[in-house]
């Protein structure tokens, strides 16, 4: 252990050098990580929702319609000239309304009344189709550019699109709202005013590593995403206050930073790694629940820990 302790000491303008290069990197790996909004697709195989939407799969050859719209105060043709507009979107696809179940050429108080009433009622249309999985936020965008922005929007699609706007914008709240404490708190436990940035640099790095060696999974959920950046920057924050704290003390024994840093290292690891290892496990222990967001969150969250 010491002779590899020694070697990063020794070598540290190389592993900062490779630190900085493999952060870069990992930048553009991050870009490539896919984040699945789908969060039935987390559901156990074995749940009664995910086999009755496998069975819903197999046995219609459509696919089943994500997304719901209704548009108030309209006329039977005018709900038709909606629908078609919304067929011509791209993105939509297997629009669904009155005029595919009954024949509009017939005075519509013939018709069942409870069938009429599940798509227009009280000169309110309501449209089910189906948005492309991935194009959820630009396909509603372009919808609501084109037919307003006034009708209301049910469906997963719909939500999926919510949460991708919302996971982006509560996490840079959060991030604003999280480095100002740790740099209060890091000015507070530390002597010089480069200390507190030198540590948000470096564990801002091991942040990015982690995002872009998730390239490794392929994709992660929206939750991991979110979640698992400014976790790690709480957790990992410990294991360089109780390193700075203990180079500081031997500062005052010596001259030597190199020996200063060995011996900080040397003593720092004990309680760095019990610290690490209970954080670890406590992470790997999400693994085990049967709701997949768990082994997905658990797995990036100790890997980060171990970065």
């Amino acid at each position: 252990m010491d002779k590899i302790i020694s070697s990063i000491i020794k070598h540290k303008k190389t592993t900062v050098t490779l630190f900085i290069v493999f952060s870069i990197i990992c930048v553009f790996l991050f870009l490539m990580v896919s984040v699945n909004y789908d969060i039935t697709s987390y559901l156990p195989k074995e749940a009664k929702s995910t086999i009755s939407l496998d069975v819903m799969k197999e046995e219609f050859e459509d696919s089943i319609p994500n997304t719901r719209m209704m548009v108030e105060n309209v006329s039977l043709a005018k709900a038709i000239e909606y629908k078609n507009t919304l067929k011509s979107i791209e993105g939509v696809s297997d629009v669904i309304w009155l005029d595919d179940i009954i024949d509009l050429k017939q005075p519509i108080e013939y018709a069942d009344r409870d069938l009429v009433e599940q798509y227009y009622k009280d000169e309110a249309a309501l449209y089910n189709f189906v948005i492309r999985d991935g194009d959820e936020v630009e396909t509603i965008e372009r919808i609501q550019k084109t037919l307003g922005e006034n009708h209301a929007y049910a469906g997963s699609a719909v939500e999926s699109a919510f949460m991708q706007k919302l996971t982006g914008s509560e996490t840079t709240k959060a991030m604003f709202i999280l480095v100002p404490i740790i740099l209060l708190i890091l000015l507070v436990s530390t002597d010089s005013w480069l200390e507190p940035l030198l540590f948000l640099i470096t564990i801002g790095g091991s942040v990015i590593i982690n995002m872009g060696t998730g390239i490794i999974f392929g994709e992660v959920s929206y939750i991991t995403s979110a979640v698992s950046p400014i976790l790690q920057l709480a957790v990992s924050l410990d294991y360089a206050i109780f390193l700075l704290h203990s180079f500081s003390d031997y500062r005052k024994e010596t001259d030597n930073l190199d020996e200063a840093m060995l011996r900080a290292v040397k003593r720092s690891i004990p309680a760095i790694a019990a610290s690490a290892l209970t954080t670890l496990f406590g992470f790997l222990a999400l693994t085990f629940m049967k709701f997949r967001i768990g082994p997905d969150l658990g797995i990036n969250l100790a890997k980060g820990v171990l970065l």
